[in-house]
C-alpha cells in the first residue's frame, strides 16, 4: 500500500500533456479512430498468434520454476526478505525491455513509421506484463487473466480521477480474485470489448507521441516516449500483481486460523 501511495503520488499528466498537447489542431480528425484500430488488431494478433513468438525471448520454465521456488521459501519462512524476492524476479528484465522500447521507437520514428510502430510496442508491453505474471504465479494464456491484464494497461494510461477511479475498481477485483483463492471467476465484460476500452486508452494517451512519429526524421521525438509508457504500464502491473498476490495469500492465511 505504501509503494502504491507513491506510485500514486508521482503520477501526473502523461508527459506528453504540456508540449505535444500544442499539436491538436494538426491532428487529422481520423487518426484516433485509425489507431484505434490499430492497437485492437495488435491486441488481437498477439493473443491469437504472438504470445508464442513473445515466449521464445524469456525462459517461461524458468520462471514458473522461480516461483514454486520463491512460494516455498515465503511458505516457510514467512517473512518480508521472501516475500521480496517475488518482485525482484518480476524487475529482472524490465532495464531490456526499456531498452529495446526505445531502439524500436526511435528507429521507426526516423523512418516516419507511427503505425506500423503499435505492434511492436504493445509486443513489449505484453512482454513485460507476461514477465510479471508469471513471478507471481499467474497464467496469462487464460482467458479471464487476458482480461485483468488488458484493465491494468488501460488503468495505467489514464490520469488524474480517470486514474483514481480505474485504481479503486482493479483493488475491488483484485479483492474478489483473493476471497476466491487468487482465481478469477468470470468478468462483466467479453474480451473483446475490453480490448476496444484499452485500446481507446491508449489512443487518449498516445495520440500525440504516434502523430509526431508519422513523420521521417522528426519522428524520432515521438519515438524516444514508447519506454516511458511501457516502463509506466509495468510498473502499475508490478504493483497490481504484487497487491493480488499478497491479498490472496492474506486472505489464505485468516482462513487457514478460521
Amino acid at each position: 500500500m505504501k509503494k502504491e501511495a507513491r506510485y500514486k503520488s508521482k503520477r501526473v499528466d502523461g508527459p506528453t500533456s504540456l508540449l505535444l498537447m500544442k499539436l491538436d489542431r494538426f491532428i487529422p480528425e481520423k487518426l484516433s479512430g485509425t489507431l484505434a484500430v490499430a492497437f485492437f488488431k495488435a491486441f488481437q494478433v498477439i493473443f491469437e498468434k504472438g504470445t508464442r513468438l513473445i515466449e521464445l525471448t524469456y525462459n517461461r520454465a524458468k520462471k514458473q520454476a522461480d516461483f514454486k521456488v520463491n512460494k516455498f521459501a515465503n511458505e516457510m519462512y514467512g517473512d518480508t526478505r521472501s516475500a521480496r524476492s517475488f518482485t525482484r524476479d518480476a524487475k529482472g528484465t524490465r532495464l531490456l525491455n526499456l531498452i529495446i522500447s526505445f531502439v524500436e521507437g526511435v528507429a521507426l520514428g526516423l523512418l516516419g513509421l507511427g503505425i506500423p510502430d503499435i505492434p511492436l510496442f504493445m509486443a513489449i508491453v505484453l512482454k513485460g506484463v507476461y514477465e510479471v505474471a508469471l513471478s507471481y504465479g499467474y497464467d496469462y494464456h487464460d482467458e479471464n487473466e487476458k482480461i485483468f491484464i488488458l484493465k491494468v494497461i488501460e488503468v495505467a494510461m489514464t490520469d488524474d480521477e480517470e486514474f483514481v477511479e480505474g485504481d479503486a475498481q482493479i483493488n475491488e477485483a483484485i479483492e474478489v480474485i483473493a476471497s476466491d483463492g487468487g482465481v478469477i471467476g468470470g468478468w462483466s465484460i467479453t474480451k473483446e470489448d475490453q480490448m476496444r476500452q484499452t485500446s481507446d486508452a491508449l489512443v487518449k494517451e498516445m495520440i500525440y507521441t504516434k502523430f509526431v512519429q508519422g513523420f521521417t526524421i522528426l519522428g524520432v521525438f515521438g519515438g524516444i516516449f514508447d519506454p516511458v509508457y511501457v516502463n509506466r504500464i509495468t510498473n502499475y502491473a508490478m504493483l497490481k500483481y504484487r497487491r493480488r498476490f499478497l491479498a490472496t495469500r492474506l486472505k489464505g492465511a485468516k482462513g487457514g486460523e478460521e
